[in-house]
């Protein structure tokens, strides 16, 4: 029959709940189009009655959005007021038009203009409601609940066939075989992987696998956990090849009382044959609750008719999105510029270590290590610094039923702009474009992978240049780094005043670039976080703005191949 809709190729377990067949997708200022809009128990999804095959599984696409990615869900009628429909609504009219505001900057319009849909329109608005609440996720709902992890990924270490030095694979960390084979790729002399938390009884939130000093046995290392909020110790993120390293820890504990021989075992895991230490706190960085006030803001101004055009640029810099984006930025400069100059080691410390220490220390090693620039690299580097980190993505990203609002933030995201920032900077030093970006973008908010469906790796398991001297520094003196400058650093145990000599490290920001004041060294970025030079993502925030993405998809063929002339203009334009 001409009138029915194509085939709906529906994911393994999926089920159509409910359908309206003769609905229209508003389009912008271009109209609308024609179709069935279904509710399944995983997303809902748009089926064209003409046009090309049917969505994709898996791939979000224009015509559907997964249920957990439904931020908000309105119903309108001429004759009354929008309501906010949640599981518990009771819907008292038929809609006309029910829109879908949902995390990824997109907004899904969906209208009933025939009579005949009443009864349809009214029972798929009330079962949308009710998925998008049963569809919650909730095996992280606590830190002691042990949830199964929704698809099948035994095996996941052997899928992908690696090279015999390893760097074309991805590693998931989830074994002590991966851990092995990053130390060994970083040339990390001088320190082991430690199992002393393989069964997740010394620190519930961190990594099976720990990197500590070689000379730092595990019976020494045991007595440190209780010195550090959420027990969350020391260890090694990345090791420059120039002999430093970039550690990161939670703040110290406040009411623990180290005694001598704790304190020698911190100061050999701190300072032992590697110089001075440099403490970088994130006091200066946005905190979680900055940041998802201005995601807020950035996505209401996103909207369609939020603000007048001649006004849309001052609101956009009133959200402070971009600058916290730049925040991170010279932060991450600091730091990597610091260990590409020195022989030290550098500890990021937080009060939780769950959340700006994990975009920290992956924005420092895409500065300056050129492997996680790579495809299977950056990867490997998201496995490390946030899934086998235990950063909490179900709370962040608002994927929880009993959802806390003050624990969402999007601090994953505001790592995934920043990433973009460089990828603009410097494209040719990536081995994966802005598409990827956006794909892992929206990825986070699907339930299709349990990458980000846990907030640690105990709930997902259950379901360079030569080191050059330190002036005015001995051997192992702490310090702390506060807007570029260096002010040593009593350790929490010690009493006394720190001396009050205050140091600038070299070689400064300033200086790398200029004529005489040396070039950076070799595989170190060094972005621009001036103003004009961070721009918005508009690939990304503006895709509920029709208007806003002309030439910047490829809608048809003839669009595509418009976008191919002009990726090869500007590709000789570089090579000229």
């Amino acid at each position: 029959m001409s009138g029915r809709r194509p085939a709906f190729p529906g994911l393994p377990g999926e089920l159509v709940l409910e359908e309206a067949a003769g609905a229209r997708q508003r389009c912008g200022s271009d109209g609308s189009v024609p179709g069935t809009l279904l509710c399944t128990n995983r997303r809902v999804a748009f089926v064209p009655a003409q046009g090309p095959g049917s969505p994709r599984p898996f791939l979000p696409s224009e015509h559907e959005v997964a249920l957990p990615c439904i931020r908000k869900l309105v119903a309108a009628s001429s004759f009354t007021k929008p309501k906010v429909l949640t599981g518990a609504s009771t819907l008292k009219f038929i809609p006309e038009e029910l829109a879908l505001f949902c995390r990824d900057f997109r907004l899904l319009r969906f209208h009933f203009h025939e009579n005949g849909l009443a009864p349809q329109a009214f029972r798929v608005a009330n079962a949308i409601a009710q998925a998008r609440e049963e569809a919650a996720w909730l095996g992280d709902a606590g830190e002691g609940c042990d949830g199964a992890r929704p698809g099948d990924d035994e095996g996941e270490d052997e899928e992908d066939e690696e090279s015999e030095d390893g760097s074309s694979a991805t590693l998931l960390f989830e074994s002590l075989r991966d851990w092995e084979k990053e130390l060994k790729r970083q040339g990390a002399a001088g320190w082991r992987v430690s199992a002393v938390n393989e069964r997740f009884d010394m620190a519930p939130s961190l990594p099976r696998y720990l990197w500590v000093p070689s000379g730092l046995l595990d019976h020494d290392l045991k007595r440190l956990f209780a010195h550090f909020e959420e027990r969350r110790v020391p260890r090694l993120c990345w090791h420059h090849p120039g002999g430093s390293a970039l550690l990161r820890a939670a703040a110290f504990h406040a009411g623990s009382e180290p005694g001598s021989e704790d304190a020698r075992c911190l100061e050999a895991l701190l300072l032992g044959g590697r110089g001075p230490c440099v403490l970088v706190r994130t006091a200066e960085l946005p905190g979680p609750a900055d940041i998802q006030l201005a995601h807020l803001k950035l996505r209401a101004l996103c909207l369609p008719g939020a603000a007048a055009e001649e006004k849309w640029l001052s609101a956009l810099e009133g959200t402070r999105w971009l600058d916290h984006v730049r925040s991170c930025l010279r932060k991450a400069v600091e730091v990597a510029s610091l260990l590409a100059g020195r022989r030290c080691t550098v500890l990021l410390q937080e009060p939780s270590d769950r959340d700006l220490n994990c975009l920290l220390a992956s924005l420092v090693q895409l500065l300056g290590d050129p492997h996680s620039r790579t495809l299977p690299g950056f990867q490997s580097l998201l496995q490390r610094e946030w899934v086998a980190a235990g950063h909490p993505f179900p709370h962040r990203l608002g994927l929880l039923r009993c959802d806390s609002p003050w624990e969402e933030a999007p601090v994953f995201l505001l790592f995934l702009d920043c990433t973009w920032q460089l990828v603009r900077q410097f494209p040719a030093a990536f081995g994966f474009t802005e598409a990827y970006l956006l794909a892992l973008h929206d990825s986070s908010f699907t339930p299709y992978f349990s990458t980000f469906l846990f907030s640690c790796q105990r709930q997902r398991g259950h379901g360079s240049l030569p080191a050059s001297p330190w002036p005015g520094a001995g051997p192992g003196p702490v310090f702390l780094l506060t807007k570029g400058a260096l002010s040593a650093q009593p350790l929490p145990w010690r009493g006394g005043r720190p001396p009050p000599h205050r140091s600038r490290w070299a070689p400064s920001l300033e200086s790398l670039g200029e004529p005489g004041g040396g070039r950076p060294p070799l595989g170190l970025l060094l972005p621009c976080a001036a103003g004009p030079s961070v721009r918005l993502w508009a690939r990304c925030y503006l895709r509920g703005l029709p208007e806003a993405q002309r030439g910047r998809f490829a809608p048809s063929p003839a669009g595509l191949a418009e976008e191919l002339l002009l990726l090869q203009d500007r590709l000789s334009a570089l090579t000229a």
